[in-house]
């Protein structure tokens, strides 16, 4: 890449960026539907999403959430099954999950992708995890690494609650590519089929409204964020300084290598605020 177009390239993400944070403080009524519904068996509340996944999770008062790595992704089933010994260590319900990452071995059309979510949400179910009505309360991340994918759709990390009086506010944000809240249409995606850096810098300044959006549905800012991780294959290093560590006072971004989970998507990101990370396996 000629240097005239790397400098090009971090003006228009950087100027992006800090449009979009900027705008925080007014996120909040600009997201009026983004509010959090009370799940008492999980001791946690979630932001209501798409059958799925939620928009993200916050731990009850007298509680706080934790998030767990497994160092080799677990196919789904054998992970599903990890993550029932941990909770069972813990004696923890399974009710207690509040979040889930996923690794697949490429992006799904839209259909596969639904196609994919109802044999999950089966699981789901037969854990007794979703909520009066039918609504599901966990959060989850689901990407393509670019290099070294799974073989099939595994099981990377989770989160769950657990007691803990007087444990500041913790919470887990679902990921998002650039579509709107509850939308799994094509017709929808930000900037569609574009990957310049000017389309580049506007999905990812419309994830990074959703996410400010999430924050605020959970009664959290991003002061309270311990880490960030985002996921695209595409040069995102002069939005990462310029448009989330500096102007949102983040102090942690992982940058994955790999795609959002539906063909078409370019950016994907999430956050979640938690004061203890483990790693299984």
């Amino acid at each position: 890449m000629k240097r005239r177009t790397v400098i090009q390239t971090a003006a228009v993400l950087a100027s992006a960026s800090a449009l979009s944070c900027s705008r925080t403080r007014g996120t909040a009524a600009r997201h009026a539907s983004t509010v959090s519904v009370p799940n008492s068996r999980g001791h946690y509340s979630f932001i209501r999403g798409i059958a799925p996944y939620s928009g993200g999770a916050a731990a009850s008062d007298g509680y706080e959430i934790e998030h767990a790595t497994i160092r080799r992704p677990a196919p789904l089933d054998e992970g599903f099954s990890v993550i029932e010994r941990h909770l069972a260590a813990r004696n923890l319900p399974k009710q207690a999950l509040c979040g889930l990452e996923l690794r697949s071995p490429r992006p799904f059309t839209f259909r596969g992708f639904n196609d994919f979510n109802a044999g999950y949400i089966d699981v789901l179910r037969k854990w007794d995890v979703l909520v009066e009505g039918g609504l599901n309360p966990v959060a989850r991340t689901n990407v393509a690494p670019e290099v070294h994918p799974p073989a099939q759709p595994s099981v990377y990390g989770f989160s769950y609650v657990v007691a803990s009086a007087g444990a500041p506010r913790s919470f887990v944000l679902a990921g998002s590519g650039e579509l709107p809240e509850g939308s799994l249409d094509a017709r929808d995606v930000v900037r569609s089929g574009e990957t310049s850096p000017e389309a580049i810098a506007e999905k990812a300044r419309f994830v990074v409204d959703r996410m400010a959006g999430r924050l605020a549905g959970l009664g959290v800012s991003w002061a309270d964020v311990t880490a960030i991780d985002v996921y695209t294959v595409h040069d995102m290093w002069p939005f990462l300084v310029a448009g989330l560590l500096k102007p949102c006072a983040a102090n942690a971004v992982v940058w994955h290598y790999a795609r959002p989970p539906i063909e078409g998507l370019e950016f994907e990101m999430d956050a979640r605020g938690v004061r203890r990370e483990i790693v299984l396996g």
